[in-house]
């Protein structure tokens, strides 16, 4: 048997409730049901104490030892280890003779005592004639000593931590503690955020029992850069459902609020950017649903300004490729919310400038936020593109898709005024990653000079 159904329209199946038009919600938008915040919800409370490691109480002693600071094998211990050891009943002589610890740089090993001081771990650091605030490759070792310690509080889940040294090496102490911090709380953090339970380290303060006079604001420049750190951490790592580019305009926006007296906040929206001719950069924004987001956010220190710096990040918030679309096997395209990997280190940056606040310099932050999509809309293999200073661009493969937007954007940003240097910050190519592997970003200058003052 058949029947004939009459077919129901929207307005129609509205009709029934009451309504006049069906409107359906963005189900891509978790922010409804997922706050998204760009700032952390807890922050580590990390100081410049006083006094010896054997008076200190709390979850986790971390305490750095250099090879020189052990005995041999028929001598003793002496010293600050002696001391600590005998107030832990032998737990320091201990490690050392079960896990045959010898100081040796990169080494550590953690044990629970028990009493005032819970968990005792030992981080090796190597020679003390070695020791420096700066490494020839990689991190330096104080950092090492920071983000050992951090290791060691997520393993042993301590809520307090000290961090000490078995004796000074000949590098300064404010710096060298300043260094510990950064180590310690870049090591510390957890993506955690869009976990259905969100969850992260039980940390809640750490005392560095080093540093002198100058360790505490040594640690407050370090706060300082690991808050833009994070910043770009929580931009990167957010899925592209969530980083748009009225995302980045977000965090540009909040930045300059929390620092009005040095910060001017400017977003073109597309008739802005329509009205300059950027046809490049609006050339690849064309086919998304999303508009796009030209950022302008303007750093002017206290003083007399002697030197004027231009910062542009790529901002492509996802990248499918366009109509040369990423596809196969390494393309990588589920990791495409990261090609907006540029303007999370400017938005970084300027989140610690926020908070350092330099005087005599100015600096314009600048990022051409979009979306590389496809529809019948957008720009195809074969087009000719013009750019804001009037040159044709004809677009080969339209994967290719960072350069235009960031030549509008330098072109914009070396129309603000007198220059001293313009840096771009980008993710323009999965050549560099190829050529030089996941840890070591490529650069280029003008010139040596310019390229040496970057690095």
């Amino acid at each position: 048997m058949t029947q004939n159904v009459e077919p129901m329209t929207a307005d129609h199946c509205c009709s029934c409730f009451g309504n006049s038009s069906l409107q359906f919600a963005d189900m891509t938008d978790i922010s409804a049901w997922h706050p998204v915040s760009l700032t952390p919800k807890k922050q580590i409370n990390v100081s410049i104490g006083s006094g010896y490691p054997q008076d200190w109480s709390g979850d986790l002693l971390a305490l750095g030892v250099f090879e020189g600071d052990l005995p041999s094998k028929e001598g003793s211990l002496s010293g600050c280890l002696a001391t600590l050891d005998a107030s832990l009943d032998g737990a320091i002589e201990d490690i050392i003779q079960t896990y045959e610890f010898k100081g040796k740089e990169g080494s550590q090993q953690a044990v629970r005592v028990g009493g005032k001081i819970k968990n005792v771990v030992l981080i090796g650091l190597g020679k003390v004639e070695d020791a420096a605030l700066e490494a020839k490759w990689g991190l330096s070792l104080f950092q090492t000593l920071g983000a050992a310690a951090a290791a060691a509080a997520k393993t042993t889940k301590a809520r307090t931590l000290a961090l000490a040294l078995t004796q000074l090496p000949p590098v300064d102490e404010g710096e060298a503690s300043g260094k510990a911090a950064n180590g310690l709380l870049h090591a510390i953090y957890e993506t955690s955020r869009f976990k259905s339970s969100e969850t992260g380290p039980k940390l809640e303060s750490a005392e560095l029992l080093f540093g002198g006079k100058d360790g505490a604001a040594a640690v407050q420049r370090a706060q300082a850069f690991v808050a833009g750190a994070t910043l770009t951490r929580y931009l990167v790592e957010a899925p592209p459902n969530v980083c748009t580019p009225a995302h980045l305009a977000q965090a540009a926006e909040e930045i300059a609020e929390s620092a009005p007296d040095v910060y001017q906040l400017k977003v073109l929206e597309k008739a802005d950017c329509e009205a300059l001719k950027m046809g490049l950069y609006l050339g690849v924004a064309e086919a998304s649903a999303l508009p796009p987001k030209f950022i302008h956010l303007t750093y002017t220190g206290a003083g007399e300004i002697k030197r004027r710096v231009g910062i542009v990040g790529k901002g492509l918030t996802f990248d499918s490729g366009g109509y040369n679309i990423k596809a196969g096997a390494g393309s990588m395209i589920e990791m495409m919310k990261i090609d907006m990997g540029g303007s999370g280190a400017v938005l970084g940056a300027a989140k610690t400038l926020a908070l350092l606040k330099p005087e005599g310099i100015e600096v314009h932050f600048v990022i051409a936020a979009c979306e590389n999509m496809v529809a019948g809309g957008g720009m195809r293999p074969g087009d000719i593109l013009v750019a804001s200073n009037g040159k044709t661009v004809e677009i080969n493969n339209t994967d290719a898709e960072g350069r235009l937007t960031l030549a509008d954007a330098l072109l914009y940003v070396q129309n603000q005024g007198q220059l001293d240097a313009v840096v771009d910050i980008a993710t323009l190519t999965g050549a560099c990653m190829i050529a030089l592997g996941p840890a070591i970003a490529g650069l280029y200058g003008s010139s040596d000079a310019a390229a040496e003052a970057v690095h």
